[in-house]
């Protein structure tokens, strides 16, 4: 049987390099932020890119952490789907420096995480409202393509078909 505390070293050093993923997935979100300002597609499908690649990290990481807490929930004689971090920094008052270093781990990554969410936040709203944007242009430039007819007549007593406010060349010179 594998010894509690080298299970938990594995876990401290899989949290790590999560925490580690997740500093990376936030410096890509805070460089994507004025990227989507600027409208730069090009960067904005690099960037995304990255992303998808420290995202795979991450989800490794995740089923290396998984596979470790079930091996510590094992060797502690826990239920192994329902141990969590919280409960096994609980389950560590005798270990006080182990429990302090997993609170530490946890606390840290949960920070990052949600700085992650929050930044991921701000930009899912920056490109909610350039594609309000882009849909308001749309409907003006259908709206006036759209306009009511003149009541300007053909010599054939109908009308011309013109629309009110709208040119077929886009600009009117003789304004």
């Amino acid at each position: 049987m594998i010894p509690v505390a080298s299970l938990m070293e594995n876990l401290i050093e899989i949290l790590d390099q999560e925490c580690v993923m997740y500093e990376n997935l936030l410096g890509l979100s805070g460089n994507k932020t004025p990227i989507i300002i600027k409208g730069d597609l090009d960067a904005l499908a690099k960037i995304t890119d990255e992303e998808q690649h420290v995202i795979g990290n991450i989800q490794s990481l995740e089923k290396k952490r998984q596979t470790a807490m079930k091996d510590i929930a094992n060797v502690l004689n826990k239920d192994v789907n329902s141990l969590k971090l919280t409960d096994l920094i609980e389950v560590l008052e005798k270990r006080p420096e182990e429990q302090k270093n997993l609170a530490e781990r946890r606390d840290k990554l949960v920070a990052v995480a949600d700085s992650v969410r929050r930044v991921n936040g701000q930009n899912q709203e920056l490109l909610l409202s350039s594609l309000e944007m882009v849909q308001f242009e749309m409907n003006i430039i259908q709206a006036s393509k759209s306009a009511p007819q003149t009541a300007n007549y053909s010599r054939a007593l109908d009308t011309t078909g013109d629309c009110l406010g709208y040119t077929p060349g886009g600009f009117d010179a003789k304004q």
